[in-house]
């Protein structure tokens, strides 16, 4: 069953990278007592995700931050090496959280998996974005098949 607004998400745990190096981070840490700005995507260095997504939440971290936004993550089915380097890459710092679901565990718990194997990708998250105030969806926004529009950084401001 996909998760859906008024949903509270599902226990789950994440790795990021830190300066100590992989580091897990459990869902509670991320979305307790905070209003969080969560989108994920296909993959890691895929097209869409690095010419649009993600550097479209990077340009827009302060104007979501002003809206109330504590946090702004990036989730994609990866494992936290690669998450690492597309964020060097990218020129991430602290502006979005990167979150590695290696095993796509939070992606299947939210029922948001997309199975890329006919181009060689395996089981991947779906495009989408969402709010959660306090671990509780409060905007959700999934991407039909190969399309990117709901899922934007402006997308979501336009519509907090």
């Amino acid at each position: 069953m996909t998760i859906k607004v008024g949903d509270k998400l599902p226990q789950a745990n994440f790795m990021t990278f830190t300066a100590d190096g992989p580091t897990p981070l459990s869902g509670d840490d991320l979305f307790k007592g905070k209003t969080v700005a969560l989108f994920a995507l296909p993959g890691a260095f895929t097209p869409t995700c690095s010419a649009k997504h993600l550097p479209g939440f990077k340009e827009r971290a302060a104007e979501l931050k002003a809206k109330g936004v504590d946090t702004i993550a990036c989730l994609s089915v990866n494992d936290v090496f690669v998450m690492k380097a597309w964020a060097k890459d990218q020129g991430i710092t602290d502006e979005v959280l990167m979150l590695a679901d290696g095993n796509g565990d939070f992606t299947q718990a939210v029922g948001l998996v997309m199975d890329g194997s006919k181009f060689g990708m395996g089981q991947r998250s779906q495009r989408y974005s969402l709010i959660a105030k306090d671990g509780v969806v409060t905007q959700l926004n999934v991407e039909q098949g190969g399309e990117f529009k709901v899922s934007s950084a402006e997308y979501m401001l336009e519509h907090i």
